[in-house]
């Protein structure tokens, strides 16, 4: 179901700046490295964990409408299909 106040762009480019300005640095450790982050771009409220449903479902509980962005820890993407996550540096 689509945001009602955002789009996907805007959803996508607030939270990778809010990701890489102000998350990342705090985060981005040896023991989270491959973990799942998912950010309310709207509050900038994070919750880390093994599974995609589960940290957005956490967040979603807080704020039923919230508009969630979501990046694999360290890595290019949440998942691969057919290929394999770059680690990022």
């Amino acid at each position: 179901m689509p945001h009602p106040k955002l789009n996907g762009e805007e959803i996508t480019r607030r939270g990778k700046e809010l990701y890489e300005k102000s998350i990342r640095p705090q985060v981005e450790t040896a023991e989270n490295i491959g973990k799942i982050i998912s950010i309310n771009v709207e509050t900038g409220e994070y919750e880390i964990g093994d599974d995609l449903v589960v940290t957005s479902r956490r967040l979603q509980s807080k704020q039923a409408d919230a508009a969630i962005w979501a990046e694999r820890i360290g890595f290019n993407a949440v998942y691969a299909v057919g290929g394999t996550l770059i680690r990022k540096v």
